[in-house]
């Protein structure tokens, strides 16, 4: 049974970082793609960045380009996402996902294991 669990969320004051860390078991971590996706309020869930098996390529929502850093470390089968200059429109629910076998990491819509969620909070 696949089980993902997120920490590192909190508050920050705008232009602040978080560091959110996904914990993951039952599950061939090194072989497939990891994300990160949020629930923003009054929006639907979205892609933040993806990460292909071996780490060597991501995959940025453009909202977050230049300011979120996606890693992952298979020894320890641990996702990472680096947020750095949060805005309020960061603001929301944080969720690590795993991809099904053999997709295309950059379809948002090929990951069908999720964790709990972390809550990241941005004051203005």
């Amino acid at each position: 049974q696949v089980q993902l669990v997120e920490s590192g969320g909190g508050s920050v004051q705008a232009g602040g970082s978080l560091r959110l860390a996904c914990a993951v078991s039952g599950y061939f971590f090194s072989s497939y793609c990891m994300g990160w996706f949020r629930q923003t309020p009054g929006k639907e869930r979205e892609g933040v960045a993806v990460i292909w098996p071996t780490g060597t390529s991501t995959h940025y929502a453009d909202s977050v380009k230049g300011r979120f850093t996606i890693s992952r470390d298979n020894a320890k089968n641990t996702l990472f996402l680096q947020m750095n200059s949060l805005t309020p429109e960061d603001i929301g629910m944080y969720y690590c996902a795993a991809s099904s076998q053999g997709v295309y990491c950059g379809e948002w819509d090929k990951y069908p294991y999720w964790g709990q969620g972390t809550q990241v909070a941005v004051s203005s």
